[in-house]
């Protein structure tokens, strides 16, 4: 019988998360006897020292989640690619004893999408959110295919705050375009370029094929995400158009609800949770687990009442 190993979720906060039964439905469905927890890491010091717990072997594999899938990296011995090129991390794993930092966000959603898209146009995407998530989102856009991939953040206030920020850098060398965020705050000084980028936005998401909201925006107990969705020119979008959020507490989102009575097709975030999950447990144990009883742990246990993670 296989020794019993333990993973955990590190994040802040994550103490309703539905990672463990999710993850426990997994290991239990490949005949493995491993503990899976959520663990609420409430500062930098503590992260450092769970990261430590990794490489000492105290546990064997970590999930990483907000908000600390940038700083993670830096606590890593390596980067694997797939982490290098999002600029975050969700997987911690062992190997020779050094830790391992992946990125299994990008694939879980390229897996995801790629099964809602089917045959639908793969010429543009709008992706909101310049973090981790949009950085994994717009890698999955680049594997779909898609020919053009505009990108906005709520903390690109304007053009000055859009070009130094770190995050529209590395957009910008994935090959998106970067707009500052279109709602103006009449606070803020605005000139001509950004009012021209705004308008770019605007333009490019009318045509998108698809638009991806990666923030936090909608979650549940967290920002009602209104101003996420009054950025989008919904009647300028086609009628094949994918609405896609990450977020997956509540089910329907403010953003997907606004897809759905514009008769679009709107998916939350729920199967690509499952598949980064999976795709994290074969890097620590090299075994694929089924993703249906994943799905239907994760899906009991948000009917149960837990928050967003």
């Amino acid at each position: 019988m296989s020794k019993r190993l333990r993973f955990s979720l590190l994040g802040h906060p994550v103490r309703h998360s539905v990672s463990p039964a999710m993850c426990t439905a997994a290991f239990t469905s490949l005949g493995l006897p491993h503990v899976y927890t959520a663990i609420d890491v409430p500062g930098a010091a503590g992260l450092a020292r769970m990261v430590d717990e990794l490489r000492t072997g105290v546990l064997a594999g970590c999930n990483v989640t907000i908000p600390y899938k940038r700083a993670v990296l830096d606590l890593a011995d390596v980067r694997a690619d797939t982490a290098e090129e999002a600029g975050a991390a969700n997987v911690l794993a062992l190997a020779g004893g050094r830790v391992v930092a992946h990125n299994t966000d990008a694939e879980a959603l390229a897996r995801d999408l790629d099964v809602v898209l089917g045959t639908r146009p793969r010429g543009r995407a709008a992706i909101i959110g310049g973090g981790g998530a949009g950085m994994a989102a717009l890698v999955a856009c680049r594997q779909l295919g898609f020919a053009l991939v505009s990108m906005t953040s709520r903390s690109w206030t304007n053009t000055e705050t859009m070009f130094d920020a770190p995050g529209a850098e590395r957009a910008r060398a994935l090959g998106a375009l970067t707009a500052p965020w279109p709602a103006v705050d009449e606070a803020a000084p605005t000139g001509k370029l950004s009012q021209a980028l705004r308008l770019q936005w605007s333009e490019l998401v009318a045509h998108a094929d698809c638009v991806i909201q990666a923030t936090s925006a909608g979650m549940l107990g967290g920002d009602p995400g209104d101003d996420v969705v009054r950025i989008v020119p919904w009647s300028g979008l086609p009628a094949h158009a994918v609405a896609y959020d990450v977020v997956y507490n509540p089910r329907l989102t403010p953003f997907l609800a606004e897809a759905q009575a514009r008769g679009l097709t709107a998916v939350n975030g729920l199967g690509m949770l499952v598949r980064q999950a999976a795709l994290a447990i074969s890097l620590w144990t090299g075994q694929t687990p089924p993703l249906d009883p994943m799905r239907e742990a994760a899906e009991a246990a948000l009917d149960a009442g837990y928050p967003a993670r």
